[in-house]
């Protein structure tokens, strides 16, 4: 066949193609047209009376009703106001002739090409949105879906409507867009969509995005930037110019090209832009500011999810399917956005359980700690980081958490402390292996053997302590022991205790040997490390961490009231044998230097190989804390284990707290019958027979082995120049290629890192899916470290 005829014949595939595209598209339109008319003939009530509403709220809007006024308030358990932020941020409400006309032309291009064409509802759009997404299914892309909803569709929303996935809510917001279309000319639909629309980090509207991401005037934005702004509301946590900046830039890049094609800027133009380096210029904070920033952060979000709550929106943390994740995360974005909106400028009075005196003292304990290194990034943020959550363990409330290091920089948004998930080292053993091998028969006292072992990790040079008790392997962090435990319990029913504790970014890729020793692909928080520890310390009953007690409306009316809600994660004596055994951690093993000196406590240390990452989490009667240390992009550092800097700052924070209480001794676990321990003796007695039997048969081998080489030897010149050299396969030679064998370091607790390790992570709500592709532990200019809800929750 020639190629002219092969040409023509694929051209007319091609039409065929659309013709079917376009077919089906028609029929479907003709089926919901039939459809509507069927089932919502049952509903022409219902349907004018949402039209008949939407009149009544559009025409009892004015100009005042669109501008973001009222103060959010936040309160200590006392009752103190900590501190307080209008929905805008404090910025300034701008008029329409003052918007810059590249902004109009930049959020036009990406988010609605027809807005100066239709009346409020695109009716082709919505074809077009189902075509780009029947063409990304046959495709099996990723990004070619659509939207169909038009910026005063999404105005309607921002003001009028909280998110719901039904029908209802769809038709009332095209009838709210309708009547907002007859009320307003297209100038002030956007000069009041602009002005509320969200662009992320507590800012709402253009102003206080420019001002909080560049600290400029509007007017002194180049079209680059201004590009760069429009990225972001079109799904907030994903476009972040602080923890997912190369998606924003990608987004940025789409805008730009979108304007070049729309003849808004020229080819040269486009050209510079996207060549343009984004660098963000924060205002620096008060000194009250920087200690109130990690409050502030994670008092916003657990608030705002409150609210979530009250919607009925159902949390999530693990998806059956990619389709399933992403569709949650999109639903969970939009009520996110809303109700945080809703929450700021709503005149809302949030009661929390913050403590400032220890608040203050969390951070001074990672400041002086730390003050030793100086080094910071470009953007000013201090390379060394750290983060720390206490929980009170009589009420199960967060009374202090802190993201990160106090500086000048507002880059400081990032709240570590619950946005970023990092390898925890030896510091999950006791939440993942020991706590669950306890609650099946394993005592502190059980006798384990620590031994090389074929295919797990090696102990420090090479040398193995032989039979020794549980507790002892675990206050000297012996890798081998975790390994075995592990391997007996299977992966499947370990992580299945952290999954009942709501750790948010468990991966199938986890599902090995190696997170024994804290290898995981993406890692977890300090939250989590400090709710899972006080799971321990409360008898094995979990509570989910907040810090929220209360929230009151502009009316003083009561909207949310927190109860928590126990769940069992461990047996009542499993948990009292692990606080046992740990503080024997504290007593001699690898956590001495954290021990308080009249209080008694309970913790374990934890670091990763290459010293890239150092913990401690540990526990009194009063209160359970968590200390992560590293650096934001992880980098080894030397003289870093769970040992140094983390439990310098556990220590010095956990004293302060404890001062003037009275000492607590642990709850006592019940003592094992006699049967029990005469069974257990019986299966150590038999274990110990098999392994001398297999060690008989391993040295007839290595005698036969050894037999047959002197022979050979004795044929060249009767000697081995071999005879004093190791043998390769029995040393720890290959172990450093091979993150599944890590060496044990004895006090510095030295784990398996694991997981994507130098690659900075993004920092994401930890109720959401992670849905960036990458990890989600994020500084706060993409100079970070894992998500989460997500982001998710």
């Amino acid at each position: 066949m020639s190629t002219k005829k092969k040409k023509k014949r694929k051209k007319k595939q091609h039409r065929f193609f659309w013709f079917v595209i376009k077919l089906q598209i028609v029929l479907m339109l003709v089926v919901l047209a039939g459809f509507g008319y069927y089932y919502f003939g049952g509903y022409a009530d219902q349907i004018q009376q949402m039209r008949r509403e939407a009149v009544q709220e559009v025409s009892a809007s004015d100009d005042s009703t669109f501008i973001p006024s009222q103060t959010c308030s936040v309160f200590d358990k006392d009752g103190k106001l900590i501190s307080e932020r209008r929905g805008d941020k404090n910025a300034q409400y701008v008029k329409y002739e003052d918007i810059p006309k590249n902004f109009v032309a930049a959020i036009i291009s990406i988010e609605d090409k027809k807005f100066y064409q239709h009346n409020g509802v695109d009716l082709k759009g919505l074809v077009r949105a189902v075509k780009a997404t029947v063409m990304s299914k046959l495709k099996k892309s990723q990004g070619g879906t659509q939207g169909g909803s038009t910026i005063t569709m999404q105005l309607a929303k921002l003001i009028y409507m909280q998110p719901k996935q039904t029908w209802q809510y769809k038709v009332k917001q095209m009838f709210l867009a309708w009547e907002l279309e007859k009320r307003y000319s297209k100038d002030k639909i956007m000069e009041f969509y602009l002005n509320n629309v969200y662009f992320a980090n507590g800012y709402y509207g253009i102003d206080a995005a420019c001002h909080g991401y560049f600290n400029c005037e509007l007017k002194d934005l180049d079209v680059s930037q201004t590009a760069y702004l429009c990225a972001i509301p079109n799904r907030p946590s994903n476009y972040d110019p602080v923890t997912h900046p190369d998606n924003t830039i990608t987004r940025r890049n789409l805008i730009l090209k979108n304007m070049r094609d729309d003849g808004k800027i020229s080819q040269e133009e486009y050209y510079e832009a996207t060549k343009e380096e984004i660098a963000l210029n924060r205002p620096k904070k008060s000194d009250t500011e920087k200690i109130n920033s990690s409050i502030d952060t994670y008092t916003y979000d657990c608030a705002t999810r409150a609210l979530m709550e009250q919607e009925g929106f159902q949390f999530k943390y693990y998806f059956d399917s990619d389709k399933e994740k992403k569709s949650y995360g999109e639903a969970y974005d939009e009520l996110y956005s809303a109700c945080q909106k809703k929450l700021f400028s709503g005149g809302y009075k949030i009661y929390t359980t913050i403590d400032m005196e220890k608040q203050k003292e969390l951070q001074s304990a990672i400041d002086d700690t730390l003050k030793g290194f100086k080094d910071k990034s470009k953007d000013g943020t201090y390379k060394m980081q750290a983060a720390a959550v206490s929980i009170d363990n009589n009420s199960g409330y967060v009374v202090a958490i802190v993201g990160g290091r106090k500086q000048d920089s507002d880059n400081y948004t990032l709240n570590r402390a619950y946005q970023s998930y990092r390898q925890p080292g030896s510091s999950i053993k006791p939440l993942l292996v020991y706590t669950p091998q306890l609650e099946r028969g394993y005592t502190p006292d059980t006798v384990v053997d620590d031994h090389k072992l074929k295919d797990g990790p090696s102990n420090a040079n090479n040398t193995y302590a032989g039979k020794i008790p549980l507790r002892y392997a675990v206050a000297h962090s012996i890798n081998t022991i975790a390994w075995q435990l592990y391997d007996e319990l299977t992966p499947k029913a370990g992580l299945q205790y952290l999954k009942n504790m709501n750790f948010a970014q468990i991966k199938d890729g986890d599902y090995t040997l190696a997170t024994s020793l804290g290898g995981f692909t993406k890692g977890v928080s300090s939250l989590e490390m400090a709710s899972g520890y006080a799971a321990v310390e409360n008898d094995g009953l979990y509570r989910e961490p907040t810090c929220v007690k209360s929230i009151v409306d502009s009316d003083e009316n009561v909207v949310y009231t927190s109860s928590l809600t126990e769940k069992t994660v461990y047996k009542q004596d499993a948990a009292r044998m692990m606080t046992d055994i740990m503080t024997s951690v504290m007593d001699s093993g690898t956590g001495r230097s954290a021990k308080l000196a009249d209080m008694p406590c309970a913790g374990k240390t934890g670091t990763t190989n290459d010293h890239k990452d150092g913990w401690f989490c540990g526990f009194t009667r009063y209160y359970t804390t968590a200390v992560w240390v590293g650096c934001d992009y992880p980098k080894a550092i030397s003289n870093l284990s769970g040992s140094t800097y983390p439990a310098q700052i556990w220590k010095a924070y956990m004293s302060a707290a404890h001062e003037g209480l009275s000492s607590l001794d642990f709850l006592p676990y019940a003592q094992l019958s006699d049967d029990f321990k005469n069974q257990q003796k019986q299966e150590e007695e038999e274990h110990d027979k098999m392994r001398e039997e297999n060690q008989i048969e391993e040295n007839q081998t290595d005698d036969q082995q050894t037999s047959e080489s002197q022979q050979k030897d004795n044929t060249t010149d009767g000697s081995s120049e071999n005879d004093n050299q190791p043998d390769n396969n029995d040393s720890n030679a290959g172990d450093q290629n091979n993150n599944s064998k890590p060496e044990h370091s004895g006090d510095n607790d030295s784990g398996e890192s694991g997981g994507n390790t130098d690659t900075p992570e993004n920092g994401e709500n930890t109720n959401k899916p992670d849905n960036s592709g990458t990890t989600d532990n994020s500084g706060d200019t993409g100079e970070s470290g894992d998500t989460g809800g997500g982001n998710v929750q």
